[in-house]
């Protein structure tokens, strides 16, 4: 019987602690290890049962999990990544992959290189409400997509910032930070993007980044795409507030997407789909439907998907390319802000990625 996956988390602040916490409450799992440099939370890490290393190479020196959840700042990325893939031990990344496309291809073409899975952490992709709007697209519910539109709108308290500087940085904002889960999702539900257009508002609070920003995506199957994100807005309208999937947030029952097509529409995360009673028509009654879902935890389910990759049971479901491929979106959005212009996007593959790195 193959034992359970010793996991490794690697960054202990707030999305880290949610890690450590699904793993060490998963009896399929086993969190091995910490890695903090601090050693104020040396107490809370003894208490989940895992040791405590200062650096992810001393992690790597002295033991050897079967695979390393980096949840640390994006600069990090990259690099970290890069150790846990030299050392032949795969590893799951909190989205985005990093923070330039041209460092992120850099870090695909090493694991696929030397054979190493890398996952990216859209966990919203195991919600059972994403996988529940998915199918029914896939199985023509609503028809062709057409159009599609996606709000991020919430208020983060100056606390959060003054807990990590490196949140009013360049870089640092919801484009990056928020806008690239919205924009996996519509990749997922939509298709590939092919070109972006952006305008964003520069921080009020005078940080070094945007705190508003309105995208438009154009799909290689037609559709197109609306997307708002923002940090500095009172609203009951993103996917933390509607989904109910993560206790610290209100859960204000509203939905947050929009999915247009020549069937009927989907909204998400309500899973209502709405179609005229006999064929398309604006003057005929038109009623909606629920879909049903699963109401497993996201990232306990990513978690145990890691696992599977790991022991070869499973492909990744966000590798390392796809996550690739949702950070090009937002970099071309963060492009078409500071240009104006409409940015198109050349299509990425391994083989492209290959062809860099050597």
């Amino acid at each position: 019987m193959r034992h359970k996956a010793k996991l490794a988390v690697v960054g202990f602040g707030l999305v880290g602690r949610q890690h450590a916490d699904v793993i060490a409450n998963d009896p399929s799992l086993d969190l091995t290890a910490i890695v903090e440099p601090t050693q104020s939370a040396a107490g809370e890490i003894a208490e989940l049962g895992a040791r405590h290393f200062a650096s992810l190479r001393e992690l790597l020196d002295q033991t050897r999990p079967d695979g390393v959840l980096l949840a640390t700042p994006t600069p990090f990325h990259v690099e970290q990544a890069m150790h846990c893939v030299k050392a032949r031990v795969p590893v799951l990344i909190e989205k985005p992959i990093s923070t330039s496309v041209a460092d992120a291809v850099q870090l695909v073409a090493l694991a696929d290189k030397h054979e190493v899975p890398i996952l990216v952490g859209h966990h919203r992709r195991y919600s059972g409400v994403v996988q529940a709007a998915k199918a029914a697209i896939e199985q023509g519910l609503i028809g062709d997509i057409c159009s599609a539109s996606a709000t991020c709108w919430f208020y983060k308290p100056d606390q959060y910032f003054k807990d990590a500087a490196w949140r009013t940085r360049k870089g640092a904002g919801p484009i990056s930070v928020n806008l690239v889960h919205d924009v996996d999702l519509l990749r997922h539900f939509c298709g590939e993007v092919v070109d972006v257009q952006a305008v964003a508002r520069p921080s009020v609070r005078g940080f070094d980044n945007e705190d508003l920003a309105s995208a438009l995506l154009s799909f290689s199957s037609g559709a197109i795409a609306t997307v708002s994100v923002s940090d500095a807005i009172v609203s009951p309208w993103s996917w933390e507030m509607t989904t109910g999937e993560n206790p610290v947030y209100p859960n204000s029952g509203q939905s947050c997407y929009q999915i247009g097509g020549s069937k009927g529409a989907l909204s998400v995360p309500d899973l209502k789909i709405w179609q005229h009673q006999d064929q398309p028509d604006w003057w005929a009654p038109i009623n909606a439907t629920h879909l049903n879902r699963h109401s497993h935890n996201p990232l306990a389910l990513q978690a145990q998907h890691f696992a599977k990759v790991i022991f070869g049971q499973a492909s990744p479901n966000v590798s390392g390319l796809e996550g690739l491929r949702s950070l090009q979106v937002v970099e071309a959005i963060q492009e078409a802000v500071v240009t104006g212009a409409r940015v198109s996007l050349p299509a990425i593959s391994l083989e492209v990625a290959e062809t860099v790195h050597a």
